[in-house]
């Protein structure tokens, strides 16, 4: 079975720096596409950063320049390194592999449960 286990949430003042860490245990984890989503209250969870198998990344618009997704795949762990966090960064962090599927062209997705990001004005 899959499991993902966050950490690294807390509470933090405007400018300031977080570093999330992401484990994915049950899986070939160099062969996963890892996710770092968030939730803020009263709104859709939303794609922060993603790492895939090739190497390459992806962030949204309004993270670009502040955050720094990574991977160790010795480690089976992604990291989203924020700097210059904004209040509007505030929310539940969320982090997914997509596993392949044996045999197909399928993937499943796996969420942890998520860990809480503040951050104040």
């Amino acid at each position: 079975q899959v499991q993902v286990v966050e950490s690294g949430g807390g509470l933090v003042q405007a400018g300031g720096s977080l570093r999330l860490s992401c484990a994915a245990s049950g899986s070939i984890f160099s062969r996963n596409t890892m996710g770092w989503y968030r939730q803020a209250p009263g709104k859709q969870r939303e794609l922060v950063a993603a790492s895939t198998t090739g190497g390459s990344t992806n962030y949204a618009d309004s993270v670009k320049g502040r955050f720094t997704i990574s991977r160790d795949n010795a480690k089976n762990t992604v990291y989203l390194q924020m700097n210059s966090l904004k209040p509007e960064d505030t929310g539940v962090y969320y982090c997914c592999a997509d596993v392949p599927v044996a045999g197909t062209n399928l993937k499943n997705r796996y969420w942890g449960q998520g860990t809480q990001v503040t951050v104040s004005s």
